[in-house]
């Protein structure tokens, strides 16, 4: 079957046509996928033999709200979406006075390890399609009645790892004739997967790259993220440096304040040497205690800010939203997962 919402108009356009339909249904086609249409037979302006011939050879894989909680603190949602093959993915939408930003997923699980993320705990599955990234965004617009105007892929999975299902997602989002969604609207987040930090670069895409840095020293960062061990942190900077001479864009450095781990006053006067010569910015994340992890939340993260401050670095703390509702990135995924898991073996 074909995965009709993954292609671009161009490409529908070009099915239509080797259907022996004229060029202009490829546009209503896209036009109607792009605004939610859950079946063939919503598109009311294709004839009907069209409707039945694209039901008998594509598919369209819209997802089902498994659980939604919504936190009476800030009235940030999570989403636990059931995807067409009964995984489950999470996004977030979070209200702030510039607009409303979704968190999106980009695989089912992650491989990646890092030790203070619920993402990673049970592995990665498989990688999301181009039209299941789409279709986070689409649907949490629908089902929430909010409109979306930024996005970041930082929920579950590593982007770079799905690099090219990411980059066609970014395509389709972007389109004037979908959703439109602007690529300075638009972070994308890695753990420091340096060929994908290259090849985006190469691109010259107008979005901000966020990398999860977590700990400017190689000692420390292998512990906690085993993508360290491939992609040293030494050659992340000298990426990132790259990426900024070749794009001229911003990239914002996300790190968890872990006690005792990354919150030394050394580290923040080691970032900052790194940091030197781009304007990077950073954002210190108090962590998020996660039943599983041995880690904690560091007490130090006023003063780790003022630190960087002094150095001459920008450093915010990112606001702390949806903390009842289970929003940080895997948890509600995993609650469900162990829920179930529970209903097996009681059976």
């Amino acid at each position: 079957m074909i995965d009709l919402k993954s292609m671009s108009q161009q490409e529908i356009t070009d099915l239509m046509r080797s259907l022996g339909q004229p060029a202009f249904r490829g546009k209503q086609v896209f036009i109607w996928l792009h605004k939610g249409a859950r079946s063939f037979e919503e598109m009311t302006n294709l004839p009907k033999p069209l409707r039945e011939s694209l039901a008998q050879t594509c598919q369209l894989t819209p997802p089902k709200v498994a659980r939604k909680q919504i936190s009476r603190q800030d009235g940030t949602i999570k989403y636990l979406w059931e995807l067409a093959d009964g995984n489950c993915i999470e996004s977030v939408l979070m209200r702030y006075h510039h607009g409303n930003t979704v968190c999106i997923s980009s695989q089912v699980g992650c491989r990646m390890g890092c030790a203070f993320c619920a993402s990673t705990i049970a592995g990665k599955v498989r990688n999301l399609t181009p039209a299941e990234m789409l279709d986070q965004v689409l649907f949490t617009q629908l089902d929430s009645g909010l409109e979306i105007s930024n996005i970041v892929l930082m929920g579950i999975g590593e982007p770079m790892d799905n690099l090219d299902a990411v980059l066609k997602f970014l395509e389709l989002v972007n389109h004037p004739d979908g959703m439109n969604i602007g690529m300075r609207h638009i972070s994308l987040s890695t753990c420091g997967v340096i060929p994908g930090i290259r090849r985006l670069a190469e691109l010259g895409l107008q979005l901000t790259l966020s990398v999860s840095l977590h700990a400017p020293d190689s000692e420390t960062r292998s512990k906690i993220m085993p993508v360290n061990r491939a992609y040293d942190v030494e050659e992340l900077f000298a990426a990132c440096h790259d990426y900024f001479r070749k794009t001229g864009r911003r990239i914002s450095f996300e790190y968890a304040m872990i006690d005792g781990v990354t919150d030394h006053d050394w580290q923040a006067d080691l970032l900052a040497r790194k940091i030197q010569g781009m304007p990077g910015h950073v954002n210190l994340i108090p962590l998020n205690d996660v039943v599983e992890s041995p880690l904690k939340p560091s007490k130090r993260v006023a003063a780790f800010q003022r630190r960087l401050e002094s150095h001459g670095i920008t450093a915010t703390v990112r606001r702390s939203l949806g903390g009842d509702i289970d929003a940080s990135c895997g948890q509600l995924r995993r609650k469900a997962m162990e829920e179930a898991k529970k209903g097996e073996d009681s059976q």
